[in-house]
């Protein structure tokens, strides 16, 4: 099945409806949210990432299912820009449906909200990566594997470093609602667990699916 397995570009159709989807959740989540100098800080990367994912469309137009999974991921990161990480009501809504709490199930201690979107990170931008690295630097062998989630880790580094620099520079309320630690020491190493995690199970799947066979 992975010799066989076919990656074909998604059409400008595809991906313009996922833009449009996307300007449309975006300027929702922009109305009045909780803190908006947090709102602002967070969307710094999102400003910068959906030009160049536009730009690129025609050196390098992506798969349906990147496109998917980079849209998925982009709609959760804007809920906790609006809530804030730390206080996205997740536990809440969870609740009002299944009519249990979803953090007194898993026994957390704290708003979560932050783990799982590390955790997703890694799940659904790793297609994308594995396609950036065909195009610019085939890997071979064991590397088809590994280096997506190394790309994912080293990111995934960068950020926290990122959000350890805007906190120093702007600090206060804002770098703190920024940085979401609420209290925990290992904050920044678990985020980047989660992460690793995502990667690990998203090339895991992809690999079943025949993503990583050798292109020719």
């Amino acid at each position: 099945m992975a010799a066989g397995f076919q990656r074909t570009p998604a059409s400008s159709r595809y991906a313009l409806c996922l833009l449009g989807l996307f300007a449309v959740v975006w300027i929702a989540l922009a109305i009045s949210p909780w803190y908006r100098q947090d709102w602002a800080l967070e969307n710094v990367l999102v400003v910068v990432a959906v030009p160049v994912l536009a730009w690129g469309w025609r050196a390098m137009p992506l798969t349906r299912l990147s496109y998917a999974c980079l849209f998925v991921f982009g709609v959760v990161h804007e809920i906790g820009a609006h809530y804030t990480y730390a206080e996205v009501p997740y536990d809440a809504f969870f609740e009002r449906v299944a009519g249990v709490s979803l953090d007194a199930a898993l026994g957390l201690e704290r708003n979560s909200f932050d783990r799982w979107v590390h955790l997703l990170y890694g799940l659904l931008v790793t297609p994308a990566c594995v396609e950036l690295l065909d195009h610019v630097a085939p890997p071979r062998g064991i590397w088809r594997y590994l280096l997506p989630v190394s790309f994912v880790m080293s990111h995934s580094l960068l950020f926290e470093m990122f959000e350890w620099l805007a906190a120093s520079v702007f600090g206060g309320d804002l770098g703190q609602a920024y940085l979401g630690t609420q209290g925990d020491v290992w904050d920044a190493q678990k985020d980047m667990l989660m992460a690793t995690a995502g990667a690990v199970a998203a090339v895991t799947a992809l690999g079943l699916r025949g993503w990583l066979a050798p292109r020719h």
